[in-house]
């Protein structure tokens, strides 16, 4: 399953004779400067730059650039990137897990972080169970990969999404676009730009989605399993209070109705069997409010941004404040079970509020010779989560015999500050020399209490965790550094070296259904190694080519498995080994005429767990010796070796054009683009079911729109040839992913 190594060596040495190739100057070019691709600004350095001239691995996408791709909500984004893996949480259609060089995590409890940040204009999202954001209203989307340990709001080790939405336009005017495709999906999404005055400028804006499901009950009869109804309102207001002070606020809320529920494949048809209706409940099993919710996932989000920027002496002063309110309730069976209560159902009621608290200085000194960016970073999040895990026996009658594993309150905070600062040398014309550092320091807690559930038994608190000795506070401090070096060969050719730490806190295995099993697990660090080629070689052709070597320390894995015993599901997350991950990406763009755009983007990685746990040796060791209970458990394999590293495909890569095509008065362009994915495994223990063999996904569409006009139409279809694979595996069962959608759309901006 694990394509060609070629090691670290050849690797190193292929792009360091494309570094020496480079060195000879770039063709001749005409009199006309402008490069016949789209130029995108980034802040992947928390200022604006052009995207060339970022010594980081970024993959940058304007609002054109999104509609193009059809990449409507923030999943979408790994069929560009490359070494990037998005899939749905197992069940959550709410929210995704991001893989991105082999740096993943599927938990979505409040225990764990994820190791690729999400953020929404500069405010980091702490919970990954709401991040598959519809992208409306978007200005542009930063995908960064690697760790981000110096400059963004909560250190991440694997990379960072960042989400930039339109700001209030000092004229008026707005969009409209509608869509309607199959299984009955309508979409609908607006904004209005309306300035009050010369100085003061809003923007509203809102969006729906509704469709009926693509899943079929054949135990039920229920046939809208899977479906989704999701709308969201924003507000938003940019106040020039003085020609040195710029005010920029929003308020968005965020309401869907999304579950990812366990399907199967019946010739054309998805199907399920779970007794668990979407109108039932577990009354009588569990108890509180989750007691009553059905089968389903509903969130709600509320996200308030507040951005203030001052112009002072030193540059500009920006004082960032966020506010994220989700309250998310879903009751999944995770079994595909018969009986009325499902197979293996967890029921939850969250509530995560989070607020954050950063102060920003840019600037640089007068001739120019050191660019600056330092500040401070506050976090406060606040958890509880109400949830109870439901085993259902088969024994024969029409309610089979329900056992309540655990019903319990997980309460849990944490709260972070850190400093930062980064500053960019300007040698000489030709050289720049980076020097950044972080230090953080966060300290987080837990408290359990039982819910009183007769059918749950005792329960555990608080009180019996401390008894066992497991601790239930954690602080960690570090400081994490980055270095580079930039050479600009020419104007336009220019490459780098970096070396960057990232840091990602530890955390409890929270799951665990006793005291017992709730156990810490440490802090997740990485070194990552970096080789860069930035190189624009004519008005016409782009080349942007990273090597990486990333070594994650005490890699945080989050792990499932049926116990043999009682055939329920038990997690355990542990600091199993450590990683190691080398590898690859290029990203060309070729517009060899002003009407063809077309693009390929190639990831290569190797991953492999190194420096294995103690324990895990004496498991393998175990297993091998023919104790079966220890094989297809945490990283050991079912044959008895250790596992390859999730989400670790060997390639991932990207091709797509897009043509404009003169007809008259009117533009017909269509687009495609061919993803193809390499072999790779979605559970930790690399049992059968969870093996995802290679796959190819194609994405097309075709817009009419007139020359001079304000309106446009299109159909698309993703997933076109309806492709099947599998997306994450829990309890020896497969989650496949969506099948084909096709639409047309209506767009109209005034």
């Amino acid at each position: 399953m694990r394509g060609i190594n070629y090691g670290r060596t050849s690797i190193y040495c292929a792009l360091a004779l494309a570094l020496g190739i480079t060195a000879a100057p770039a063709g001749a070019q005409s009199g006309d400067d402008e490069i016949g691709f789209e130029e995108v600004v980034v802040t992947a350095q928390r200022r604006e730059q052009s995207l060339q001239e970022v010594p980081i691995a970024v993959s940058a996408f304007s609002r054109g650039q999104l509609a193009e791709y059809q990449i409507t909500e923030a999943l979408d984004l790994a069929r560009v990137v490359p070494n990037m893996i998005a899939h749905n949480n197992t069940g959550l259609g709410s929210g995704n897990t991001y893989s991105i060089r082999g740096l993943n995590n599927t938990e979505s409890i409040a225990t764990f972080d994820p190791p690729v940040g999400s953020y929404i204009d500069d405010i980091y999202i702490t919970r990954q169970n709401a991040n598959n954001f519809s992208l409306f209203d978007v200005e542009r989307v930063e995908v960064l990969r690697g760790p981000q340990g110096t400059l963004f709001g909560r250190n991440t080790t694997g990379g960072a999404i960042n989400v930039i939405l339109q700001k209030p336009q000092e004229e008026q005017g707005g969009r409209f676009e509608l869509s309607y495709g199959n299984y009955s999906r309508l979409t609908a999404s607006a904004s209005v730009d309306v300035p009050v005055s010369d100085r003061f400028f809003t923007k509203f804006s809102a969006y729906y989605v509704e469709d009926d499901g693509f899943v079929d009950n054949r135990t039920t009869g229920e046939n809208d399993f899977n479906f989704e109804e999701s709308y969201g309102l924003r507000g938003a207001f940019r106040w020039l209070a003085s020609d040195t002070i710029t005010w920029d606020a929003s308020i968005a809320y965020l309401d869907s109705d999304h579950a990812n529920v366990l399907n199967f494949e019946d010739g054309d048809d998805r199907i399920t069997n779970t007794g668990f209706r979407q109108d039932g409940n577990l009354n009588g099993i569990l108890v509180g409010e989750k007691a009553g919710f059905g089968q389903g996932n509903v969130t709600e989000t509320l996200i308030i941004t507040s951005d203030v920027t001052v112009d002072v002496a030193w540059g500009a002063l920006s004082f960032i404040t966020g506010y994220i309110s989700l309250d998310q309730d879903f009751s999944l069976d995770f079994f595909d079970g018969p009986l009325p209560s499902g197979g293996f159902t967890i029921a939850n009621q969250g509530e995560h509020d989070s607020f954050t608290q950063e102060i920003k200085l840019v600037g640089s000194t007068d001739d120019g010779k050191i660019d600056y960016v330092a500040g401070f970073y506050y976090l406060d999040e606040d958890n509880t989560t109400d949830f109870g895990d439901v085993f259902t026996l088969d024994i024969g009658t029409p309610t089979g015999l329900p056992l309540v594993l655990a019903d319990r309150v997980l309460d849990n905070t944490t709260e972070a500050f850190a400093f930062y600062g980064q500053f960019d040398y300007h040698m000489n014309e030709k050289w720049t020399f980076t020097l950044g550092a972080r230090y953080t320091d966060e300290e987080k807690d837990i408290a359990y209490r039982a819910n009183p559930n007769p059918n749950a038994g005792p329960g555990f608190n608080t009180g019996d965790i401390q008894a066992l000795g497991i601790p239930t506070s954690q602080d960690e401090s570090i400081v994490t550094p980055r270095v580079a070096a930039q050479y600009n060969f020419s104007d336009d050719i220019n490459g780098y070296v970096s070396a960057t730490r990232g840091f990602k806190s530890g955390g409890w295995n929270a799951r665990g259904t006793s005291a017992g099993t709730i156990q810490p697990f440490d802090p997740e660090k990485v070194w990552s190694y970096e080789l860069g080629l930035r190189a624009d070689w004519s008005r016409t052709f782009r080349s942007n080519i990273t090597a990486f070597m990333t070594d994650v320390e005490d890699f945080q894995l989050p792990s499932a498995f049926e116990d043999p015993a009682t055939g329920a599901i038990q997690f355990i997350t542990q600091n199993f080994a450590d990683l190691d991950i080398e590898g690859i990406e290029l990203e060309f763009v070729w517009t060899p005429t002003p009407a063809l755009n077309t693009f390929l983007n190639i990831g290569y990685q190797d991953a492999e767990y190194t420096s294995i746990d103690p324990s895990i040796l004496a498991q393998q060791q175990a297993c091998l010796g023919g104790d079966a209970g220890s094989c297809g458990v945490g990283i050991v394999a079912p044959n008895g070796s250790i596992a390859e590293p999730v989400r670790s495909p060997d390639y991932t890569v990207t091709v797509g054009a897009t043509y404009d095509g003169d007809i008259g008065d009117y533009m017909l362009r269509p687009s495609l683009i061919w993803s193809s994915v390499g072999d790779q495994w979605t559970g930790t223990s690399n049992t059968p079911e969870s093996f995802s063999e290679s796959y190819d996904v194609i994405t097309a569409g075709l817009t009419f729109e007139p020359k001079n006009g304000n309106w446009s139409v299109t159909a698309e279809c993703d997933n076109c040839t309806d492709e099947t694979y599998v997306v994450s595996a829990l309890g020896g069962f497969a989650y496949i992913d969506d099948p084909r959608t096709y639409r047309v759309r209506f767009n109209y901006s005034f």
